[in-house]
């Protein structure tokens, strides 16, 4: 398969539960590629992947209850 449709299937394939696996394929692809022209053209995608992953990140952090604790769980004062 030619490296950039493998990087555009591994961006339009991205999901959250595979997102920093389909970024670690990515890169590992973007450095076997051997023209500048070819890497130009897979920065957009790897960037999109790059994005997906901070956006994704974000999300799975907000949703973490604050300081750890489990929900239903007082959160113990400091002393």
């Amino acid at each position: 398969m030619d490296t950039l449709a493998e990087i555009k299937r591994l961006y339009y394939q991205a999901t959250a539960a595979t997102i920093q696996r389909d970024l670690t394929r990515a890169v590992e692809i973007l450095k076997s590629m051997d023209s500048e022209g070819e890497r130009e053209r897979a920065a957009v995608y790897m960037d999109g992947l790059s994005q997906m992953r901070s956006e994704w990140s974000a999300r799975r952090t907000r949703s973490s209850p604050p300081g750890g604790t489990r929900r239903g769980t007082p959160k113990r004062p400091r002393r």
